[in-house]
């Protein structure tokens, strides 16, 4: 009936959702957490729901994905299902932890208020910024309603183009964090400073995004682009300036511009390295005398999208793996039973296969099963292996042409900062030990979300920054890129750091 609505629970937290009757239950529960990466296709696994009470059919999906003992357990892909009758879910992938920045700046001793926005194709990340001294005075996390589509920059572009309406759910999730922030005080909120990758910045700003969606992956319309707090349907005062930062080619957004901008690099001496490493990955190199960047289509693998039992960060993801007197170790979060593996656990397992010999430099399983174990039941399959290969071969083969751009090698660099949640958990010996990363461990560093920080010192300065000038490089296009990309394929055959061998927790 047209206005009725069911009430959905999802445990553990006892969350309760209304959703209208015979709706699919992907668009309300992607807000809440659970992952659709094939963009609800149904194949995946990804969206998995476990139902508590209450009735939800299989559908043929199901029967496909899951065992008849999983069904009967009561294992359901939320992505196929509608919500026609109340519902007790389980569904404990459904909070994560989202990385802000807890620097504190200088302010520019004006009055009012200024928001900062870092809006990920996973993870938005917000604070309210007292503009005269520079102190956060709240923060505000939440995850991109946009999930729904896919974790894929490139399905969200698919989605747009198929008709959906992508511009609409984000703006209205950013509006309500910006409420939230600003609590009463809208009226001293005087500027909203938004940045992001290239997908985000034109979904948000209601672009065509079909350039995007195929080569050369450029768009016309990457500018800085100005709003209205009418506009866009935010109760704001109407002299606010909201503004989504500019974006610097391709698929390298406004986000690693902000990164450029915390990390220094457009006033350093010395060569610094920015990687940022999330749904998609991004590199810049350079310093005060001229920056190249680049995206590399690495897929969703270092958030172990893709991957049979992967999932994000969240509680009973393997997070870390070791080696300890010749037994592999892990941990889970949460301390309970491990139920798949998130990026950083993913990275820490092959390095250890590697150690022990267990995985070749090929990326093959020794002992030939096809199988590697993990923890209690998570294990890898060799396909999840070779989309790590993939991912890091992208990244690594990216890496290596903009260095040879610049006339420079891994030793020249001074800095190398990993930007991002993958970036601020992944072990760095572990990045080094697959190759992921050619350089010294010890000039690695994670330097946390540097998009946010970036937003803040933009919304901050009385002027636009000074940089040198920024070369963007479209690594589709470079002739050398696939043959650098399958000599980066293979993992490293010399000796891993015996570091692996000791506890990593």
């Amino acid at each position: 009936m047209i206005g009725e609505t069911v009430r959905i629970q999802l445990e553990p937290t006892s969350t309760v959702v209304e959703v209208p009757v015979g709706a699919q239950l992907a668009v309300s529960l992607a807000e809440f957490g659970v992952e659709f990466p094939c963009g609800g296709a149904g194949i995946c696994g990804g969206c998995r729901v476990r139902v508590l009470h209450g009735s939800l059919p299989a559908t043929e999906s199901d029967k496909g994905g899951f065992s008849p003992e999983e069904l009967a357990a009561g294992w359901r892909l939320a992505c196929q299902a509608l919500a026609l009758t109340p519902l007790v879910l389980e569904c404990s992938q459904w909070k994560m932890d989202v990385l802000v920045d807890d620097s504190r700046l200088a302010g520019r001793g004006k009055s009012g208020v200024g928001i900062a926005i870092d809006l990920g194709t996973t993870t938005i990340a917000a604070q309210i910024i007292d503009l005269a001294s520079g102190d956060v005075l709240g923060v505000e996390t939440a995850l991109n309603p946009q999930a729904q589509y896919g974790s894929e920059v490139m399905q969200r572009i698919q989605g747009a183009l198929s008709g959906a309406d992508l511009t609409g759910p984000i703006r209205l999730v950013l509006g309500q964090m910006v409420a939230k922030l600003a609590g009463g005080r809208e009226e001293e909120v005087r500027e909203v400073v938004l940045v992001g990758n290239t997908v985000m910045h034109h979904l948000f700003s209601g672009l065509d995004v079909e350039p995007l969606s195929r080569v050369p992956f450029q768009s016309c319309q990457d500018g800085v682009k100005c709003f209205q707090p009418r506009e866009i349907g935010w109760d704001l005062p109407p002299d606010c300036l909201i503004r989504f930062e500019s974006c610097l080619g391709g698929f390298v957004g406004s986000d690693i511009l902000a990164g450029i901008i915390a990390v220094g690099m457009g006033s350093s001496a010395d060569l610094i390295a920015l990687v940022d490493l999330g749904t998609n990955g991004e590199i810049a190199i350079g310093n005060r005398d001229g920056i190249v960047c680049a995206s590399a289509a690495a897929g969703p693998a270092f958030e172990a999208g893709a991957i049979h039992m992967g999932m994000r960060a969240t509680s009973g993801a393997v997070s870390r793996v070791w080696l300890s007197g010749g037994e592999t170790c892990s941990s889970v979060i949460g301390d309970v039973e491990a139920r798949g593996i998130c990026g950083s656990g993913l990275v820490d397992a092959i390095a250890v296969g590697l150690a022990d010999g267990r995985i070749l430099s090929s990326g093959r399983i020794a002992d030939g099963t096809k199988l590697f174990p993990v923890s209690g039941s998570v294990v890898l399959h060799q396909s999840d292996i070779r989309q790590l290969q993939l991912a890091k071969g992208a990244i690594a083969a990216g890496f290596r042409l903009l260095l040879n751009r610049l006339g420079a090698n891994s030793c020249d660099l001074k800095r190398i900062c990993l930007a991002g949640a993958f970036g601020n958990y992944v072990q760095v010996e572990s990045a080094v030990a697959i190759s992921l990363i050619e350089a010294p461990a010890g000039r690695i560093s994670a330097v946390g979300n540097t998009a946010l920080r970036g937003a803040k010192i933009m919304l901050l300065s009385e002027t636009e920054p000074v940089l040198p000038g920024i070369e963007h490089m479209s690594l589709a296009m470079n002739p050398e890129f696939q043959d650098q990309f399958a000599d980066c394929m293979r993992f490293p055959e010399h000796e891993i750091p015996l570091l692996l061998l000791r506890d990593l927790h």
